[in-house]
């Protein structure tokens, strides 16, 4: 249980430190490539609170909202991975030039 309490923890500084990291890019490849993180982070987040959550009641209930939980933080960091991806080469291109 700790375990999961300590990865929502991090995953959620991390979120809100990309986040506002954001605020500071001038560049738009750069923003993109901040926000993938952030939405990396944010899908940890999701999916360790939807585990957290039924290891805590382990209801019926609780196991439903944690399958969505955990679909959908899993959701987020695919996308997030795939577009870290992307704008980790486009970054690359751009520091090239």
């Amino acid at each position: 249980m700790p375990f999961f309490i300590s990865i929502i923890v991090i995953s959620f500084i991390l979120y809100v430190f990309f986040k506002v990291r954001i605020l500071n890019e001038k560049e738009p490849v750069k923003m993109h490539y901040t926000n993938a993180k952030a939405r990396m982070a944010l899908g940890t987040f999701i999916s360790a609170f939807g585990i957290n959550q039924y290891v805590f009641y382990e209801t019926q209930l609780a196991l439903f909202i944690g399958i969505v939980f955990l679909i959908l933080g899993i959701a987020q960091i695919v996308y997030g991975y795939k577009l870290f991806k992307h704008f980790r080469n486009e970054l690359l291109k751009v520091s090239d030039q």
